[in-house]
């Protein structure tokens, strides 16, 4: 049977995630109320040197925590980077604020003169994305925040271990957020943390969070089937075209989650946030973490190695020079004439590499730009990346094998 190669179909799900997933399974004492989520705080806290540590169900419910505690108001502004995910646009429209967008340099990171053209005085924050875990100018921008008194969060949901002059991104911010998706830099399918340096808003994200409830045992039981269907039902018959149909069956029969509802790229966030991160994910959160520096050292492995092969072969990769700081290559990305050509080759040799970062600056591609208040043609250089770019996988399920043989079919 042939191997399947995929970017983003639970890229760093092992044995060990499976067997502690379909434990908790038959343990739903376990699922909401437990300790596991003050430990994994308390180990981020500890671990990347972050102030104050506070867990959710998501990143999406993470971020709308710290846009609560910073009170913003009706017609408030938020600078976002284009080139982002409507999980980062739709929390700013929950909150009653209206994004902004800003264009991004060749690092996929938002620009440094876009951010300073885009402030007014309805701005009362910047989000700056650390894209794929390639560190942002986020010395510069801190110092535009300062000297404009604007909040800086930090997206750092593709950056979790990376660092930039030293220091882990995540701990530049008054606050930031970190997501634990199924194809994020660690998984439990959803979750996510929230951090502040700053004590007021510190006590303003505990506050949000005491006022909302777990998830329900249906969407947690939902997240906990995720690892053990995708390895054991879908990605052994994938290539047959079976693991394709139960995927689908799966998530119509409402048995697994959908990653970004149809909803969200209308705009609407599902009701599923914001909500408190439950203990049973908690502890697949944990079990993932323990692994953070294989599975990084094995990205940044497979990352040279396609940087090394493809440089020889005059392609052009948006990360040329990490300079001091030290990226987790969550995403390789690549600049090619015709993207769609490429995926649609891959994936006749079963090579799964359309993750969605594509075809929009506002993914997934599906995504209303209306609805997130995006005017086409505002952002030149993100709406352009989004029409040549891929993404090659950088997982621990990628060998150097598997990375010479895309190589080969580019």
């Amino acid at each position: 049977m042939t191997k399947t190669i995929s970017i983003s179909l639970s890229p760093n799900t092992e044995k060990d995630d499976v067997a502690l997933a379909a434990g908790l399974v038959f343990q739903p004492w376990r699922w909401k109320e437990g300790a596991v989520a003050e430990e994994l705080e308390k180990t981020f806290e500890e671990k990347f040197g972050l102030g104050s540590c506070f867990a959710f169900n998501s990143g999406r419910s993470c971020f709308l925590a710290i846009l609560s505690a910073i009170n913003l108001k009706k017609g408030d502004e938020v600078i976002v980077q284009a080139f982002t995910c409507n999980a980062v646009v739709n929390p700013i429209l929950r909150s009653g604020a209206f994004p902004v967008f800003a264009d991004i340099g060749k690092d996929l990171n938002i620009d440094v003169v876009s951010l300073k053209e885009k402030i007014g005085p309805k701005t009362r924050a910047i989000v700056v994305q650390h894209t794929f875990g390639w560190p942002a100018r986020i010395r510069e921008i801190q110092e535009i925040c300062e000297e404009n008194n604007i909040y800086l969060i930090e997206d750092c949901a593709h950056s979790l271990g990376a660092k930039s002059n030293g220091s882990y991104c995540g701990s530049f911010g008054d606050a930031a957020f970190f997501s634990f998706g199924r194809d994020k830099v660690v998984s439990s399918v959803y979750g996510g943390i929230a951090t502040a340096n700053d004590l007021a808003l510190a006590d303003g994200i505990k506050r949000f969070r005491e006022g909302i409830k777990y998830p329900n045992n249906l969407w947690i039981l939902q997240q906990l089937l995720h690892p053990i269907i995708m390895e054991i039902f879908v990605l052994p018959f994938y290539s047959l075209g079976l693991g394709k149909i139960f995927l689908a069956g799966a998530i119509n029969s409402k048995i697994l989650s959908q990653s970004v509802t149809a909803g969200e790229n209308r705009g609407v966030l599902p009701d599923y946030f914001p909500k408190r991160m439950p203990n049973a994910l908690a502890l697949l959160a944990i079990n993932q973490l323990r692994k953070l520096e294989r599975y990084n050292a094995h990205r940044k492995e497979i990352a040279e190695f396609y940087a090394v092969k493809l440089t020889d072969r005059g392609y052009s990769f948006p990360f040329q020079n990490a300079g001091g700081d030290e990226p987790v290559y969550m995403r390789f990305p690549l600049i090619v004439k015709d993207p769609k050509a490429v995926l649609m080759k891959m994936k006749k040799n079963n090579i799964y590499l359309n993750d969605g970062w594509c075809d929009s600056v506002i993914v997934p591609a599906k995504t209303s730009l209306e609805k997130m208040c995006y005017s086409p043609g505002a952002c030149f250089r993100a709406e352009e990346i989004a029409r040549n770019i891929i993404d090659l996988p950088t997982s621990i399920k990628i060998s150097i094998g598997d990375a010479q043989k895309i190589i080969n079919l580019l």
